[in-house]
């Protein structure tokens, strides 16, 4: 199946603690349908210092489920859902709200 979801995409979160904050796609993780969103879902992890790290309480982002995410629409703005169209031959990811396409 094709990816809907990439890295390097604008989302906007649809539920949560962040719901309405947007981001970039850092990692997309497929086998756990998950996604890494920058400056979303920041958890704070304890780190043990070692010879090449100084240690301390290290803040990150934390992996969120795919239903929970949604393509930023690049016309407006606004969530959208995405589908799939064949343009020039090729496939491509079509925001659904306003017909552009994503893979630009």
């Amino acid at each position: 199946m094709a990816a809907r979801v990439k890295k390097g995409d604008r989302v906007v979160v649809t539920t949560g603690r962040d719901k309405g904050k947007q981001g970039e796609v850092l990692r997309v993780i497929p086998d756990e349908n998950r996604v890494v969103v920058q400056g979303v879902n920041m958890i704070k992890r304890h780190q043990r210092p070692t010879q090449t790290s100084q240690g301390g309480i290290v803040e990150r982002e934390a992996a969120l489920h795919l239903s929970n995410v949604m393509h930023v629409d690049p016309k407006s703005g606004e969530a959208t859902r995405v589908r799939f169209e064949e343009r020039d031959g090729k496939k491509v990811r079509v925001a659904t709200r306003s017909g552009e396409a994503i893979d630009a």
